[in-house]
């Protein structure tokens, strides 16, 4: 049993990643003896009657161990023992319950700290009965860094590890670019990196252009630049008007002392803080800072849209989609999604909410203690608030319904492409491989994946081609290496081959998970289409039944005469090679997704062949780190006057002691290179 000696956000965490997470101590035999034959329920009772009245945490896992669900409780008998009565539960959790075959608890000091701890355990284990957010990746925020150089404007991601003025969050990076660039017109800072900023001789193109004022080659004085840097501080943390009061007040003293060209200049900065705050949108004369969160729900289908505002500005907006079973209400699945939400994100001071949660004080209590400052969680009734808010709603349902169409439209041509090539069913995934190289180099393979909800892009994989086992050039033997490694890899991690042939036990109208891809995607593909004529579909064929995989229908298309689009032709287990007609929306359909895994397969290869061409001899030097390998190379000035150096001269450079100039002349002079 795992206890939380203080609800420290560093202790949540150690407890989400302790890999001696154990189950509650309870009887061994007992616990046995529910995996290996009692019903769900019967599991459950025997958990529960050694369950203390605490706070904390449960998981439900199933016989395969997989996690089903995790939940907290202010009281862990109290809400285990809920499950066991056999009273009137939904489809979902009575199906949750019959799938249970074990139990794991962990008890906290307070309910606060098992919502959170709940939070972290649901984004790392994704168990199906949960609430799950889709896409979740860290926003994008603007830094202005605090450096002996002179302040950086810079975008950043992630961890906070460099010192410097966090601004944000920003929506969507396309919003992080068009305020940077606004920004540097208007305050002329650099956004160059440290290396760039230490080698220049001469300013670069930007201080040309007018967008950098210069300070690597000292174009400007640091008193000067370290101004226009606080300036820019005071903008974005909201003190805007004086800001703009400065500007005017310098842009009328210079042209009163008949500077016009200085006075141009400050006017064309007061127009970039103007484009800036009118590409905002709907600012705020009552909000500082808060996050606004609204939800929508139509056909079991949910939206949460989020609108960022800091210091009085609006700073964009994004819509997620959780995954939620539709027998749950909106109060549920906005509850959950706000606490995933900010499992990784730091809280605002105010949460303000489309309706009414019932434990709104708990959300807050638990988003304080992750933010380390008071956080107000609340849906206001009247006012400037309120009319953000319900903005934020409206949003919400377009964006929904924009979704929905989209969704009904993509399905519409996953049924055609069933009838067109005479599948049994219309594809929920498909999956396209393609793969890439120049004459034969920096070969790699990739698939993309399509289903109802669009490119599935989380679900794109690529493969390296190993040269010793492939002959350079050869594309057949490429697509029988990338499917054989697919499906093999695929039978291992998800043994289910039946799913593909055998339809969903589910009926449609059941509440419950729906069989389509605004819920659980399938792991195995419906369809596979190949760029290649019959000569690669038989050799795929072969590959699928070498290693035991049957019933995936595998289908090449071959480009067009002088790789014309629209002169296609497909070839189908089963059936003589055909074309589809040159305006049939299916062909229009399968185009884009060959056009789609071209372009994923070209961009992987361009990745791979740029690191290649920027990769460094020492870096496989053993014992060749970063400060040793900047040694050589300002010793030396480069690489090729390395590999001509004696050993001598090896052990004469700075920072390189006689191990490591042995080590680097041996890599060059004997043959390890």
């Amino acid at each position: 049993m795992h206890g939380m000696s203080d609800g420290t956000e560093d202790d949540i965490r150690d407890q989400v990643t302790d890999e001696a997470f154990s189950p509650f101590a309870i009887d061994g035999d007992a616990a046995a003896g529910g995996v290996a034959g009692a019903a769900g329920m019967d599991v459950i009772r025997k958990f529960w009657t050694a369950l203390p009245g605490t706070s904390g945490v449960y998981r439900m896992i199933d016989a395969a161990g997989e996690v089903l669900y995790v939940g907290k409780a202010k009281n862990l008998k109290s809400r285990v023992g809920s499950y066991a009565r056999g009273q009137a539960h939904s489809n979902r959790i009575a199906r949750m319950i019959s799938d249970t075959a074990h139990m794991e608890f962990v008890t906290t000091s307070t309910e606060a700290e098992a919502l959170l701890l709940e939070a972290n355990l649901i984004k790392q284990l994704r168990p199906r009965y949960n609430v799950l957010l889709r896409d979740d990746k860290s926003l994008p925020y603007i830094v202005v860094t605090e450096d002996e150089r002179g302040p950086q404007l810079t975008k950043h991601r992630g961890a906070r590890n460099r010192k410097g003025a966090y601004f944000g969050p920003f929506a969507s990076v396309w919003a992080v670019n068009r305020t940077m660039t606004a920004l540097q017109r208007a305050f002329l800072l650099r956004t160059c990196s440290d290396s760039y900023f230490d080698n220049r001789t001469r300013p670069c193109l930007l201080f040309q252009i007018k967008r950098c004022s210069g300070p690597c080659t000292g174009e400007i004085g640091k008193e000067d630049y370290a101004a226009m840097a606080g300036e820019a501080r005071d903008f974005l943390a909201g003190k805007s008007s004086k800001v703009k009061e400065r500007l005017a007040a310098d842009m009328q003293a210079a042209s009163e002392a008949l500077e016009f060209e200085r006075a141009a200049r400050y006017r064309d900065r007061l127009a970039a803080l103007s484009a800036i705050q009118s590409s905002q949108g709907i600012n705020t004369q009552s909000v500082e800072q808060a996050d606004v969160i609204a939800i929508a729900e139509q056909g079991g289908q949910f939206c949460v849209e989020v609108f960022f505002f800091r210091n009085w500005q609006n700073w964009g907006n994004r819509a997620y989609f959780p995954k939620a079973d539709k027998s749950l209400t909106t109060e549920e699945v906005l509850t959950s999604f706000i606490v995933q939400f900010y499992s990784d994100k730091p809280p605002p001071k105010q949460v303000l909410l489309s309706q009414d949660i019932g434990e709104a004080a708990l959300v807050a209590t638990a988003l304080g203690v992750r933010a380390g400052h008071k956080v107000e969680v609340l849906a206001p009734k009247r006012g400037e608030r309120r009319q953000i808010v319900e903005n934020a709603q409206r949003n919400a349902k377009e964006a929904l319904g924009r979704r929905q169409a989209d969704t009904a439209s993509q399905q519409r041509l996953l049924d055609l492409l069933a009838d067109a090539f005479s599948l049994e069913r219309s594809p929920r995934r498909v999956e396209v491989y393609d793969n890439s190289h120049i004459m034969g180099t920096n070969a790699v393979g990739a698939m993309i994946v399509a289903g109802a909800g669009g490119f599935m892009k989380t679900h794109y994989r690529t493969f390296n081609m190993p040269a010793d086992k492939i002959t350079p050039g050869d594309d057949f033997a490429m697509m029988r290496e990338m499917l054989r490694r697919r499906f093999a890899r695929l039978l291992k991690e998800n043994p289910r081959a039946a799913e593909v042939d055998a339809p969903s036990d589910t009926p449609s109208d059941e509440p419950g998970w729906e069989d389509d891809a605004s819920d659980e995607f399938p792991a195995w593909p419906d369809l596979v289409l190949i760029d290649g004529g019959e000569g690669q579909v038989k050799g795929v064929r072969a590959i699928l039944s070498e290693i035991g995989v049957e019933g995936v229908p595998v289908i090449g298309i071959a480009k067009g005469q002088d790789r014309d689009a629209g002169r296609e032709t497909f070839f189908v287990e089963g059936k003589p090679p055909f074309r589809l007609p040159p305006r049939d929306p299916v062909l229009y359909f399968v185009q884009r997704l060959r056009d789609e895994s071209h372009r994923f397969a070209i961009g992987t290869h361009r990745a791979k062949r740029k690191r290649d061409i920027r990769k460094n001899p020492l870096d496989e030097v053993a014992g060749i780190g970063p400060s040793r390998k900047r040694a050589l190379l300002h010793h030396f000035g480069t690489v090729k006057a390395i590999q001509r150096a004696s050993l001598d001269d090896l052990i004469r450079t700075p920072g390189i002691n006689e191990a490591t100039a042995r080590a680097v002349h041996d890599f060059f002079h004997e043959g390890g290179g």
